[in-house]
């Protein structure tokens, strides 16, 4: 897809956010030595999806619901129109249901060193942003990195499409990994960027940021930081590689 709008930050305006390694949550230091996530995590990721997949199974419901009313066994004349947008709205709420629990399930559930079953991370992305409002662009050369840098990467597209509640574009780009989200009106919270960083505590981690956390979460697992830059209207999300591995964002092709 085409970058309309995508032009360099203007580093005058725009809030940069770094975190040093001191300043990491206790619990996130205890995780990292014993290859752990808190419990607390997992229940607001699970949280999380419940929330992402209530809406099309609801709508599901609602479409079997109205169908139903049209029985010709309680004595009413199906409307041929009527039946259709009802089927119509069923087949429509499944697909997204499925779409999002498919990229739920790579973004969450993909385990490391596993082979990737199913559609392929960038397909799975582009049904997972289908039913938004917003355009993605996943750089061909993502594609070509290990499951592992494009599970951090579908986790990025959803921190980002959580900064544009309006709609707008989402960008992945390599060398190393990044994302530019660009909307009216995006914004990524304090908190989110504190999360991102994994500098929040634990027991402060919300619905909103749960998501951020994780990401950074497998960022570490990488080797790698993450860091967030923000301007009105946009949005960049980069992989921090250390200097003494510079080619850490390219081996896992």
């Amino acid at each position: 897809m085409a970058r309309h709008g995508i032009d360099r930050f203007k580093p005058q305006t725009a809030v940069t956010d770094a975190v040093e390694p001191s300043s990491f949550s206790a619990e996130y230091r205890h995780a990292a030595s014993t290859g752990t996530i808190d419990l607390r995590v997992l229940e607001l990721l699970s949280a999380r999806l419940c929330h992402e997949l209530s809406g099309p199974i609801a709508a599901i419901s609602n479409g079997v619901e109205l169908l139903a009313e049209e029985d010709p066994g309680l004595g009413s004349s199906p409307n041929p129109a009527f039946l259709h947008d009802a089927v119509a709205l069923v087949s429509e709420s499944a697909r997204r249901a499925r779409c999002r629990l498919q990229f739920y399930r790579f973004a969450y559930g993909f385990s490391s060193g596993s082979a990737i079953a199913g559609p392929a991370p960038h397909e799975i992305a582009t049904g997972f942003l289908a039913a938004t409002n917003i355009i993605g662009d996943y750089a061909e050369a993502i594609r070509m990195l290990s499951p592992d840098w494009q599970k951090l990467a579908c986790n990025l597209l959803s921190v980002g499409a959580d900064a544009l509640p309006r709609g707008g574009c989402l960008v992945l780009t390599d060398g190393p990994l990044s994302l530019e989200a660009v909307g009216e009106p995006a914004a990524l919270s304090a908190e989110a960027r504190e999360a991102l960083m994994l500098a929040t505590p634990i027991a402060d981690l919300t619905a909103r940021t749960v998501q951020p956390y994780f990401t950074g979460l497998l960022a570490k697992a990488l080797e790698c930081s993450l860091i967030a830059t923000v301007e009105p209207g946009r949005v960049r999300l980069g992989v921090v590689v250390p200097r003494s591995e510079p080619g850490l964002a390219q081996s896992g092709r």
